[in-house]
């Protein structure tokens, strides 16, 4: 993100949206896990920190996954329609209003539900994120809302994007086999398929198993798969810099060579540290 022409390039900007959603997870939403781990219970055992812990284990959380799913549709905006965003118009209707509209809607749906909507939350300090049962998710149409707009149809359109723009990439590749435009097409589609996929085989399952539940699979079915996949599905916030790390190899370098420089400089320091131990050693006995 300190790079100015990363930052600049068009292709970058849901990343770094993605990677700033990921952000308040990781800061706030692991860390009040590790405190209730550590305690067995919420840590303050207060209202205002089940809000807190619900708005990034919703809010953020779910924005992520539904600005991936605009980065799968707007990749066919990149790669085959430039023309379209090639003046500030096309850009500015295609490119940074659909973005800035689902920041908006995300913040402004989980600011209101979890923080203003009238109704009454109960919490339950001995069970992780205060057992997850604010209450909108059983006020009216709000949380069949949630769960079908918010979150299972946005992991579907990402999915079925990303698998039409493979095909179309397929389709195309003959013709631009030895161009320097299929070499970068090549680059946006491996990190695009490591993206969906990565969030589909975390996701997708923690989301399958309450749609049996509304197609008859009795409640008692399934409870404790989805808190494995509950909790697998932070690793869509732990791998999802790497994979992005796919499509910079100069930047992989530039890391590797910084850690190599980090332990080669601790293991110097290692170095010098022994004899001085030893001479010591000799010198008291």
């Amino acid at each position: 993100m300190m790079n100015r022409r990363r930052r600049s390039a068009l292709h970058n900007h849901a990343i770094f949206i993605v990677i700033l959603f990921n952000l308040p997870v990781q800061i706030i939403d692991i860390n009040f896990h590790l405190l209730f781990l550590h305690y067995g219970s919420v840590q303050p055992p207060k209202p205002i920190v089940c809000f807190i812990w619900w708005l990034n284990n919703y809010g953020f959380y779910i924005g992520g996954i539904m600005v991936k799913a605009w980065l799968a549709i707007e990749r066919h905006i990149l790669v085959f329609h430039k023309q379209w965003i090639a003046n500030l118009t096309g850009r500015l209707f295609l490119h940074y209003l659909p973005m800035a509209t689902i920041v908006t809607y995300i913040l402004l749906f989980y600011i209101i539900v979890i923080f203003f909507l009238n109704c009454e939350d109960t919490y339950d300090y001995k069970l992780p994120i205060c057992n997850a049962s604010p209450c909108y998710q059983n006020y009216g149409i709000l949380g069949m809302w949630e769960f079908i707009f918010n979150t299972t149809t946005p992991i579907l359109v990402e999915g079925i994007a990303s698998i039409l723009f493979i095909l179309r990439i397929i389709w195309q590749k003959q013709r631009l086999r030895h161009s320097v435009e299929w070499r970068k097409q090549r680059r946006l589609t491996i990190q695009l398929l490591l993206m969906s996929g990565l969030n589909m085989s975390f996701n997708l399952p923690i989301y399958l198993i309450p749609l049996a539940h509304l197609c008859g699979l009795p409640p008692e079915y399934g409870v404790q798969p989805e808190l494995y996949f509950f909790f697998l599905g932070y690793f869509v916030i732990f791998l999802f810099p790497f994979i992005c790390l796919r499509q910079y190899p100069e930047l992989r370098k530039s890391l590797k060579r910084k850690i190599l420089c980090m332990t080669s400089q601790h293991h110097h320091a290692t170095a010098t540290v022994a004899p001085t131990l030893k001479k010591n050693v000799l010198y008291r006995t």
